[in-house]
């Protein structure tokens, strides 16, 4: 299973949640084999370190984002991606006007797999204050959970 996790710049909500779904999958399901990355829709930050606060943010929980480079979707990924996952209904959007029709089932909002937090965006972090990383963070880790549940059922389903 391949899975994309997208946001606007890639520096702040979509490599986290590839790291932190990394992590979540590694430990908890190492049995499911999956590759993860992560993009942007806009190619503000092409080539750049996530932003300073998102890898502080993730460093207090353990999370290490150094590794990272911003990247912005490419037309070759609806086709390698199985699941292609965004951050908010603004780059969903953005999704579905690049994709070709047979991928457009791929896609969905990354919270689609986390209902009980009563929250269907990821917020972008970038221009709020200190607190929206780890807001952000606490999405993430639910959806991680659920995006996890959801590949067990899958799995066993096959």
């Amino acid at each position: 299973m391949r899975i994309l996790f997208v946001c606007l710049g890639n520096i702040c909500r979509s490599p986290t949640a590839e790291v932190v779904f990394r992590a979540v999958a590694s430990r908890e399901a190492p049995d499911i084999v999956l590759e993860i990355d992560s993009a942007g829709t806009a190619g503000y930050h092409v080539g750049e370190l996530p932003d300073r606060r998102t890898r502080q943010a993730a460093a207090r929980r353990g999370y290490d984002l150094s590794a990272l480079r911003a990247r912005v979707v490419e037309p070759r990924d609806f086709e390698y991606f199985d699941l292609i996952l965004a951050m908010d209904r603004e780059n969903l959007r953005a999704l579905e006007r690049r994709s070709p029709q047979h991928a457009r089932e791929r896609l969905r909002l990354f919270l689609d797999f986390a209902p009980e937090t009563g929250v269907s965006e990821v917020p972008d972090p970038y221009y709020g204050g200190p607190n929206g990383f780890e807001d952000v963070l606490d999405l993430i880790e639910a959806a991680s959970r659920g995006l996890l549940a959801h590949l067990r059922r899958k799995s066993q389903a096959a």
